[in-house]
């Protein structure tokens, strides 16, 4: 497994909006860009997303995979939700994690990932990609908070 790579942003609403944007898989195409399309495989008691189904465009990594989530969230919308790989055909781990913290007036979102291919990327490359990941899923959120 690789590295993990982690950012965190403020964003301008209160965590269960945050949460509830997070929790809305089946939006993700809608604010992040490498998001193609997700499908709700199965939800868990509380009806939250359980296996989910993504199609992927980011750079060195495309694929189709299923992830397999944790809800560990207050009422508020505090807490944080949790990640693993189930299955892929390019990827052999895809770990992450999001922290949603009430900061101030705000929300303070952690992003935490860790990604490793089933094909040889030099390691610069996949940090850069894991990087832009992170990134790119972290201001699309602040993006659909705030707006």
């Amino acid at each position: 497994m690789s590295a993990r790579t982690q950012e965190s942003i403020r964003i301008a609403a209160e965590p269960g909006t945050v949460c509830d944007i997070v929790a809305d898989v089946e939006s993700y195409p809608e604010w992040s860009a490498d998001v193609r399309s997700v499908t709700v495989l199965s939800e868990d008691a509380d009806s939250w997303p359980q296996e989910v189904e993504f199609t992927i465009d980011a750079g060195p990594v495309s694929d189709t995979y299923v992830l397999a989530y944790d809800w560990q969230l207050a009422e508020d919308g505090v807490g944080e939700v949790t990640w693993h790989l189930v299955r892929s055909s390019k990827l052999k781990a895809l770990d992450g994690r999001y922290v949603i913290a009430r900061e101030g007036d705000g929300t303070l979102v952690t992003y935490d990932l860790a990604v490793d291919l089933a094909v040889p990327l030099p390691g610069m490359l996949r940090r850069k990609a894991e990087k832009t990941i992170v990134t790119t899923a972290l201001g699309g959120l602040k993006a659909r908070a705030e707006g």
